[in-house]
């Protein structure tokens, strides 16, 4: 396997994921699984570091493009939940909002990176 903008994109969009999950982990007082979550970051930091070191200098310049998109899908996400909280659910706070929110939109953004490639198959 070698080393693509996809991924660090990806790896980026977990990191951004991590990070909306922080606030309620702090909120809800569970210092364990908030420690958990900073090593895991700190690795998950290092490996798309790596990542994107390993990267040639014209994948390099795909990067920022997949990162635009990667925050269109975390925006569509977080709406799609604000709307989906507002309709089917009671309200249960912003950390779960934009914890769900950032789920959603790093899906959509995994999801469209794997749709891509098997639509240039079938041309």
């Amino acid at each position: 396997m070698t080393a693509s903008p996809e991924r660090c994109s990806l790896l980026i969009g977990v990191l951004i994921l991590m990070g909306g999950s922080m606030p309620r982990y702090v909120i809800g007082g569970h210092d364990t699984h908030l420690t958990l979550m900073l090593i895991g970051g700190v690795a998950v930091a290092a490996l798309a570091a790596f990542q994107w070191w390993l990267l040639p200098t014209e994948s390099r310049a795909a990067l920022p493009a997949l990162i635009r998109r990667l925050v269109a899908c975390l925006v569509v996400g977080l709406l799609a939940m604000g709307i989906w909280h507002a309709l089917f659910g009671a309200w249960s706070g912003w950390p779960l909002l934009v914890s769900h929110g950032a789920t959603m939109g790093l899906l959509l953004h995994a999801l469209g990176l794997w749709w891509k490639p098997a639509q240039k198959g079938k041309e």
